[in-house]
């Protein structure tokens, strides 16, 4: 019986850290898009805003 109880908590433990280890490489894939977008458009602003004031 306690056996049994050890082998459970053992899956849930390991089960729990598995699934934080994919949370965990899921958000910094998602933080490098996030990252990837944001450096694209700022380069999109920066463009359009030289184009402006070259046109002035």
């Amino acid at each position: 019986m306690l056996e049994e109880e050890a082998q459970v908590s053992a899956e849930m433990i390991l089960i729990i850290g598995a699934l934080l280890i994919i949370v965990i490489v899921v958000g910094v894939y998602v933080r490098g898009i996030a990252g990837s977008i944001a450096g694209n458009i700022t380069d999109v602003i920066n463009g359009a805003r030289d184009s402006t004031i070259q046109k002035l």
